[in-house]
């Protein structure tokens, strides 16, 4: 059981480290310089950042904005949670700073990068932060100042429905994009399509990695059919005894979960069997022993 907790706090910690390494990295290069924020709490820092004119560095508004509230979330819901939380945010907060030590250059027009366009730099920024959300939502299902304010609020209001919290904050940094960054609309597409894709890419992320497609098979002669499906796709079959209402007649249910890449393949076996019926869907994750062993 020990051995188990350590693992599980390795694998927290790695996830922290990834995480606000790669969310901070795409701030860095693709957003601060680039006239756009985020949504939600690292919106408001953002755009507070761009109120001062670097009087005071983003990392620390990132910090001062976010950390408190991650603290409360530790005292207040799961100390665990606010602990990785606040590791995640300075994490985050110190990458833009070590890239500037480095002298690295941001994607930006100020640096005279050849063919600069702000919307490649808020794609580039939803996809990469994106990533980084996704692994912090799979690991502990929160990836910022939103989540703890969420959180907080449903502790104290379990009635609350936190979605409308979410949809407020990133809709009030879209608001105030568009009157901090001189009334101009790009500012605000650029918000919007940053959030759109990251949402996108969290999407992806949350659906899994492992995903496959569960078939299901209607047929009169299953020993055959199966004995084809278990010899060329290497994956186990289910079998089930169903009643065809149609034809009044006992029949058996093939479910068989397989690679996308193997779909081609399984449509051929069921070809060769005239009887039977098949449909199709998309899982999301695959747990357990997924191929069959050899």
């Amino acid at each position: 059981m020990k051995k188990v907790a350590i693992k599980n706090w390795v694998v927290d910690i790695v996830c922290v480290l990834l995480a606000g390494v790669i969310v901070g990295t795409a701030y860095y290069f693709f957003q601060n310089s680039n006239g756009f924020a985020p949504g939600g709490v690292g919106g408001l820092a953002t755009i507070t950042y761009y109120l001062l004119s670097d009087k005071v560095s983003w990392s620390i508004l990132m910090v001062a904005f976010n950390l408190p509230i991650f603290v409360l979330v530790g005292i207040f819901v799961n100390k665990k949670l606010g602990i990785m939380l606040s590791a995640y945010i300075l994490i985050q907060s110190f990458m833009p700073q070590f890239y500037e030590f480095c002298g690295a250059n941001a994607y930006c027009e100020a640096n005279n990068a050849e063919d600069f366009n702000v919307v490649f730099a808020c794609i580039a920024t939803g996809v990469i932060s994106g990533f980084g959300f996704s692994i912090m939502l799979r690991r502990f299902g929160a990836s910022g100042g939103t989540y703890g304010i969420s959180a907080l609020l449903k502790k104290a209001h379990p009635e609350l429905n936190i979605a409308y919290v979410s949809f407020i904050m990133d809709a009030s940094v879209v608001g105030i994009a568009f009157f901090v960054y001189g009334m101009r609309i790009t500012p605000v597409i650029c918000t919007l399509l940053n959030l759109f894709i990251a949402n996108v890419i969290v999407d992806h992320g949350l659906s899994g990695l492992k995903s496959g497609y569960k078939f299901e098979i209607v047929t009169a002669n299953p020993t055959e059919l199966s004995a084809e499906l278990l010899n060329e796709l290497k994956h186990g079959v289910t079998e089930m005894k169903v009643h065809g209402m149609y034809s009044d007649t006992d029949k058996y249910m093939l479910v068989c979960i397989i690679n996308k890449r193997q779909i081609g393949q399984m449509m051929k076996i069921i070809k060769r069997h005239p009887d039977a019926f098949a449909s199709f869907e998309k899982v999301n994750e695959v747990f357990g022993n997924f191929k069959r062993k050899v």
